[in-house]
């Protein structure tokens, strides 16, 4: 291989303290490298590593990018009734999109992080393909949908056939001070989960009450503001309606929140748009896949049929919960990711 220098992009945290250690030991030269992206930056951690590595550590000022990319999606999502998923939009334009072009100039061949996923390029259609990780508890592939070829060709997963555990070990074995460190689950710029508070704070005032409804139009109670809810909901709600009730609907412009039992949140059809096709440049006829339209749900059996304008319908062979617009829709083929989409409407 001619170029053999990677930049790492290293967050404080275990998994990617171990995918610096990986990259070098397989004999890479290696930058780390840290985005500052919103108000709360701590380097020490990451900083540390690099030193125990004796590799040069970089942090790069993209406050800019991030509110402009992430942040101010994620406020006019949910301003919109939609609810957001920033981690796919900062990988797909901050972390492979701004840190990538950082890496190219400075001559890397390679950005590498600590995602769980895999990448192996397929030598006969000569595209780069993305697949879960071995480790399918920790698999991340879901928020990695968004990546284009470009991106995928210039990115290294070291931890792709790794469990936790035996990244953590290594970790251990380095002296690393990351190694028992927890992983962190809330959205970094939203350190406490309280979503809200975030949101009235961009906006410099608390959003308007408005009235819950049941599915015949009742006026059952009071909201504090659409925007904080989301569809299957049920916790929070504050409704004593002698069963339990759940999100089902929100009309943005009326400020108005339908609630009601668990069954009415299934439906079979959704539509998405902005997508990426990973295992082919286009789809051109329907395909029968597997698919998750969430995070942490498990995929199921569906057909997907191109539509106009490059957007695809998602049919389930089986109702699905709580299907969301502004959620991805990622699909799969085995462990391979076939491509992404944002949901755009529930059928």
């Amino acid at each position: 291989m001619a170029n053999r220098k990677a930049l790492i992009a290293m967050s404080g945290g275990v998994d990617s303290s171990v995918a610096a250690y990986l990259t070098q030991s397989s004999g890479y030269e290696c930058i780390g490298a840290m985005m500052h992206l919103h108000d709360i930056l701590s380097t020490k951690d990451a900083q540390s590593v690099a030193d125990r590595l004796n590799i040069p550590f970089y942090i790069f000022d993209c406050t800019s990018q991030f509110r402009q990319k992430v942040m101010n999606y994620f406020v006019n999502c949910y301003e919109s009734g939609q609810t957001p998923n920033p981690c796919i939009v900062c990988n797909r334009y901050l972390k492979f999109g701004v840190l990538l072009e950082q890496a190219l100039e400075l001559g890397c061949q390679y950005v590498v992080t600590g995602h769980y996923a895999r990448i192996q390029k397929d030598e006969d259609s000569g595209r780069f393909l993305l697949y879960k990780a071995a480790d399918t508890a920790k698999d991340q592939s879901y928020f990695l949908c968004c990546l284009n070829q470009h991106q995928l060709s210039h990115t290294l997963f070291p931890l792709g056939e790794m469990s936790k555990p035996e990244v953590r070990k290594i970790a251990d074995d380095q002296g690393f001070i990351t190694a028992k460190k927890k992983d962190s689950q809330d959205i970094c710029f939203v350190p406490n989960g309280d979503y809200m508070a975030f949101l009235e704070g961009q906006k410099g005032s608390p959003y308007p009450t408005g009235k819950f409804l049941d599915l015949d139009g009742n006026v059952v109670g009071e909201h504090r503001g659409a925007v904080a809810y989301t569809c299957g909901q049920r916790k929070g709600l504050g409704l004593a309606m002698g069963e339990p009730v759940y999100v089902c609907s929100k009309n943005m412009q009326a400020n108005t929140v339908t609630v009601g039992p668990n069954e009415k949140l299934f439906s079979t059809t959704l539509l998405a748009s902005d997508w990426n096709w990973i295992a082919f440049s286009e789809l051109k006829e329907p395909i029968h896949v597997k698919a998750k339209a969430r995070s942490r749900m498990i995929e199921q059996p569906a057909t997907v049929y191109p539509e106009a304008n490059g957007s695809a319908k998602v049919v389930f062979d089986e109702p699905q919960r709580a299907i969301t617009p502004g959620q991805a829709v990622v699909l799969y083929d085995g462990d391979l990711v076939v491509g992404g989409g944002t949901i755009t409407q529930v059928l």
